[in-house]
């Protein structure tokens, strides 16, 4: 009998107002292009940065330092007690955390199981090279040699691809060279040809003729004989 009572009374109040809450974007996380927008949003985040700062030091009983620069190089800073005191502080923390925990010992492990497995795939290769080469063949299975087989046929395959691909191109060089030669020879021959025929006429002729002076000297100077011989030689002669 109750529940009449209390629907009315929800049927006669008034209705609520709707709340229309407004989304902000999401920020972009870049740089700020504007110069004017960067300013104003560096002051309001480093003044919301040192408020948490202070908010954390006195609700936590935390010592907090924090150290800004703006872009113009201007220096806000905040401290719980004071930020050399916790400079040093992190200092000699950091400087026991090596002390404690050496790098040389942290990677120890990971260095030797390196090495190991560097060892092994150093005498995997000088296993398989004597094999190439023919030695240590006495502990190979079937299997094995046919693989090593195999490997070396293919190996001679491209080996002997490369060798004829090396000859065609040198004999390609040479027939490129003979061409050029042949064009020079053909550019020489063509300057020869176009000198005036009658001086070469004129230098044969003028050698002819000293060949032939030359060879009259030698015959009216040559003799063979005693001097008196030569003398009523030439005596007759006169």
């Amino acid at each position: 009998m109750c529940v009449f009572p209390f629907l009315g009374l929800m049927h006669l109040s008034p209705p609520t107002k709707r709340c229309v809450k407004m989304v902000r974007g999401k920020t972009q996380m870049r740089r700020i292009e504007n110069a004017t927008s960067r300013q104003v949003t560096f002051s309001k985040r480093r003044n919301g940065l040192l408020k948490k700062a202070f908010e954390l030091s006195v609700l936590c009983d935390a010592e907090v330092a924090l150290i800004i620069f703006s872009p113009r190089g201007k220096l806000y800073e905040f401290s719980s007690s004071s930020s050399r005191e916790t400079i040093e502080r992190y200092q000699r923390h950091t400087k026991d955390n090596h002390a404690e925990n050496p790098p040389d010992e942290q990677n120890m492990q990971q260095l030797k199981h390196e090495t190991a497995t560097m060892k092994k795939k150093i005498e995997l290769l000088e296993i398989s090279k004597r094999r190439l080469l023919g030695e240590g063949l006495g502990s190979c299975t079937i299997q094995e040699l046919q693989q090593l087989e195999q490997q070396l046929e293919r190996s001679v395959g491209i080996i002997r691809a490369r060798k004829m691909q090396v000859f065609r191109q040198h004999i390609q060089d040479l027939k490129e060279k003979g061409k050029a030669l042949a064009a020079e020879n053909a550019m020489l021959s063509e300057k020869i040809g176009l000198e005036p025929q009658q001086g070469s006429n004129e230098e044969k002729a003028t050698v002819a003729c000293t060949e032939n002076s030359e060879v009259s000297d030698v015959e009216t100077e040559l003799f063979i004989g005693p001097p008196e011989t030569r003398n009523k030689r030439n005596s007759l002669q006169k």
